[in-house]
């Protein structure tokens, strides 16, 4: 996760996020940037979902079985609490077909975890979006994909997009903090700025934009992938409208989630734009880590599996009705997770040789879906060969 609207407007300091890791009580808004391994763990609560998104990484459907019972969900919660987990992130298919969800959401908020629930919008109605509160929730998260039509072609439903919108009002008006989460690829990457102004226009906080993982439904998502040209041309609007919303005064926080080239992109920016900063920036992006699977995020299937991250779920850590998660994941002895912690003695290709895989590292899914090599060079990365052969960002921290 790439905070740039934190990392270009000035609004995290390198200072402020190791005197909360010290405190051990790091607030929200900086546990991207923390080295603490508690990871936040998102938790497919179920299968079933009332859409049918192209993009599904869990290939949801309108019925399925094998999800934790109600008993063994709270026994999981529990173990979190005692853990310490710093956020639960409630997810499926669509966490609000579980009959249970406000219940088990309660039972989070009163283990002192943060639960926060991704939707796809469409059933919180003004009831549910009080429920919500009462429960606990205090931010959700809805998909939009696109404007109008475009959204309702992935999301599979006509007049998906209007019941989403009014969804994000419903929250809005319980007094629930809200954020718009974009899957950008091929198809609806023409729509990414008309839609970061509408946002805007719905007082929306949050807006989060993930590049496409080859999981699930999309896990031939290379040939719907943007080309590394429309990328970097991505990223460039995401810098420009960070640093114009921030001119304007509108708030509206953006990030990028699942290509860290994003933060090398970043960095050179500010190494141009705002030299003073850089070696902070740096810095920041380095405590990120990368790609955080296995390291700060983990999760857990309808089942109970433990995976290094959503996207991942043929690689099975465990299951939390046989072993608590906590052991699960704090076992050195697992070759995968301990791997994962080492992820730069592992890379090959333009990954290992990359001047910046100590921020960066790649997308191991990715990888492997494409080479079948798990350490291989990401396939979407868009950096040149001159730009990862740069030591411009190890040379800024060689003092640590």
């Amino acid at each position: 996760m790439i905070g740039c609207t934190k990392l270009l407007c000035q609004r995290v300091t390198v200072s402020e996020t190791l005197r909360h890791e010290r405190s051990g009580s790091t607030p929200p808004h900086l546990l991207q940037f923390t080295t603490d391994l508690r990871p936040i763990v998102v938790w497919n609560v179920t299968r079933r979902c009332n859409l049918t998104c192209k993009h599904c990484y869990l290939d949801a459907q309108p019925e399925a079985g094998g999800e934790l019972t109600t008993s063994e969900a709270r026994a999981f919660i529990a173990d979190l609490g005692n853990m310490n987990v710093p956020v639960l992130l409630l997810s499926g298919g669509e966490p609000l077909v579980r009959d249970d969800i406000f219940e088990l959401a309660r039972c989070a908020a009163e283990s002192n975890i943060r639960p926060v629930l991704s939707t796809n919008g469409t059933l919180i109605t003004a009831s549910v979006a009080g429920e919500l509160r009462r429960a606990g929730i205090r931010y959700v998260g809805v998909s939009l994909d696109g404007i109008g039509p475009i959204h309702d072609d992935f999301r599979g439903e006509y007049g998906a997009f209007d019941r989403a919108v009014q969804g994000l009002k419903n929250a809005q008006a319980e007094g629930l903090q809200t954020g718009v989460r974009f899957t950008v690829n091929a198809d609806n990457y023409q729509d990414l700025g008309p839609l970061l102004d509408y946002v805007c226009t719905l007082g929306v906080p949050r807006f989060c934009m993930y590049h496409l993982v080859y999981a699930g439904r999309a896990a031939h998502g290379s040939d719907i992938d943007l080309s590394h040209e429309q990328r970097r041309e991505v990223f460039e609007l995401i810098i420009d409208r960070v640093i114009q919303y921030d001119r304007e005064g509108i708030e509206l926080e953006i990030l990028t989630v699942d290509n860290h080239a994003d933060g090398v992109v970043l960095y050179q920016y500010v190494q141009e734009h705002q030299p003073e900063r850089a070696e902070e920036v740096y810095r920041l992006l380095r405590m990120a880590g990368g790609c955080s699977a296995g390291v700060k995020i983990a999760n857990v299937d309808p089942e109970g599996n433990v995976h290094p991250c959503q996207f991942w779920t043929d690689a099975d850590l465990g299951n939390v009705t046989v072993r608590p998660f906590s052991e699960i994941w704090l076992d050195s002895t697992n070759p995968l997770l301990a791997a994962l912690r080492d992820k730069q003695s592992h890379l090959t290709g333009r990954c290992s040789d990359c001047g910046y895989n100590d921020i960066c590292g790649g997308c191991r899914i990715r990888a492997r879906a494409v080479t079948g090599d798990l350490w291989a060079e990401d396939p979407a990365c868009y950096l040149t060969d001159a730009e990862i052969q740069s030591t411009a960002g190890r040379a800024c921290v060689a003092g640590d």
